[in-house]
């Protein structure tokens, strides 16, 4: 991520569900295990435009 934040573009966690095509409690679980950095605004979470990227770039794992 980069220092300077007028460039980082955060999604609501609704916002990351729609592009990942997964549940809102999904996108929390991502969050809460580290998979998905985020940042904390009040109640509520927001999540970087480039992590999501990251993630998607990441493909396919099996994860058991």
């Amino acid at each position: 991520m980069s220092d300077d934040l007028t460039d980082v573009r955060f999604l609501t966690v609704a916002e990351v569900a729609d592009m990942m095509r997964v549940s809102k409690m999904t996108v929390y679980r991502m969050v809460h295990s580290g998979e998905l950095p985020a940042i904390r605004f009040g109640r509520s979470f927001r999540v970087p435009e480039t992590a999501v990227a990251a993630v998607l770039r990441g493909g396919i794992r099996d994860v058991g």
